[in-house]
């Protein structure tokens, strides 16, 4: 597994729009085999600021299977208008080091 996050800004007036987007979004990266679920989630210190973090099967499930598959055309098209505001967006893979409740 490898996790993909993407890390957004945009302005206040755009916050409602990005959301909706990725309600759109989300349909294709439900319907790929290869992801294996997403989040978005708002910073609260910087409102505005967002980072979508996608659990893919691996880098080239992502690349080779999502982008190069039907899903990815609608998937692009929800969120092409938030390209610009892409602070950053990488895959990591994840370390044994976790712990949660």
């Amino acid at each position: 597994m490898i996790v993909e996050y993407v890390r957004y800004r945009v302005g206040a007036d755009r916050r409602a729009a990005l959301l909706a987007a990725y309600q759109v979004a989300g349909e294709s990266l439900r319907a790929s085999r290869n992801c294996l679920g997403y989040d978005l989630a708002e910073c609260d210190e910087a409102p505005g600021t967002f980072v979508l973090r996608i659990h893919w099967d691996s880098a080239a499930g992502h690349l080779e299977g999502f982008r190069k598959s039907a899903l990815f055309p609608p998937f692009l098209a929800a969120v092409r208008p938030f390209v610009g505001d892409i602070e950053e967006m990488r895959h990591y893979s994840p370390t044994s080091l976790r712990w949660s409740r």
